[in-house]
């Protein structure tokens, strides 16, 4: 068969595909379509590996209408059209599991951060600053309220390493996790009130429509002067002016942000010039040992679906039950 690779292979990964199929591969993020312009060399390809930056949409399946699995190096899918690929029955694959205690890790580190001013800390220092007058005080963790919105695998993490510092842990999810409220690993609050009484708000839900944007002034409006807010799940999830306004006015004490609504985010952005938030690039699971999981699981995905194998992770299994 005849697959796309529109991510970079490890060599042994590589090989391994090319040792069962043949490889084409794509820089990530462009169309494939735009290199594969063949109509019969589009009609053998079978299987697409690829980054959050390659749409899987009707543009695409159209140009290739033999498409059987799309295996995608994330844990997110917001780059795939689900209701296109379900009525065309092309089986979608990622990669949960592997990069939650990177993203737990990451998401703890902010809190940290914020709490602790590491960031103008060490600018404080470097700059000499040290010198002329005592340093500022900073924030202790023990005895603060994280709120996780959205326990899941990674939520659950996030609690782990909160508890170890000697927080109170409460979370929102669409559904009760009896078993962390049973082990009193955390405690579930109303929407509103996790916003309104957490001095840490983190989130951990993932983009789709009912989500985008579902962050707004109202709920930040909710939070205490003294509270951070902390995203580690996907950008658009927030309002982003909304945020940057509560920031700039004081309404919040700071934000620790691994994503964006941009991404790159421009420097010319208001949240480049914040001296209360702090920012990553995106950057929760990019530790060698996670990206390593992360794109073995993904070949892994890919090579047993073409071979008739049910993958270890599926978005929509229901099209392999077909």
């Amino acid at each position: 068969m005849t697959v796309i690779v529109s991510a970079t292979l490890p060599p042994d990964l590589l090989s391994r595909v090319q040792a069962l199929h043949t490889v084409v591969q794509v820089p990530a993020g462009t169309p494939p379509q735009e290199v594969i312009t063949e109509v019969g060399r589009r009609a053998e390809v079978k299987g697409l590996l690829c980054t959050l930056k390659t749409r899987v949409d009707e543009a695409l399946l159209d140009a290739f209408p033999q498409l059987k699995v799309v295996s995608n190096y994330a844990v997110g899918f917001d780059n795939v059209s689900v209701p296109v690929v379900n009525t065309r029955k092309v089986l979608v694959c990622n990669t949960p599991g592997v990069l939650d205690a990177a993203v737990a890790d990451l998401t703890f580190g902010l809190v940290l951060c914020l709490a602790r001013n590491l960031v103008p800390m060490h600018t404080f220092v470097a700059r000499g600053t040290w010198k002329t007058k005592p340093a500022p005080l900073a924030t202790d963790l023990a005895g603060k309220r994280l709120g996780l919105l959205g326990m899941g695998r990674i939520g659950r993490m996030v609690a782990l390493r909160a508890r170890a510092f000697g927080m109170a842990v409460s979370y929102h999810n669409r559904s009760r996790d009896t078993a962390s409220e049973q082990s009193g690993l955390a405690s579930y609050l109303e929407r509103d009130a996790l916003f309104a009484q957490c001095d840490f708000v983190s989130v951990h839900v993932p983009l789709s429509d009912t989500t985008r944007a579902s962050i707004g002034a109202r709920e930040l409006g909710l939070m205490k002067p003294s509270a951070f807010f902390i995203n580690t799940s996907r950008g658009p999830v927030v309002d982003e002016p909304a945020l940057i306004a509560h920031l700039q006015q004081g309404r919040i004490a700071g934000a620790g942000l691994d994503v964006m609504v941009q991404e790159p985010l421009d420097g010319a952005s208001p949240l480049c010039h914040l001296p209360n938030v702090v920012l990553q690039p995106h950057a929760g699971s990019a530790t060698v040992e996670t990206r390593r999981a992360m794109i073995e699981l993904a070949t892994n995905n890919l090579l047993d679906a073409l071979a008739g194998k049910t993958p270890k992770a599926m978005v929509n299994p229901g099209v392999w039950a077909v």
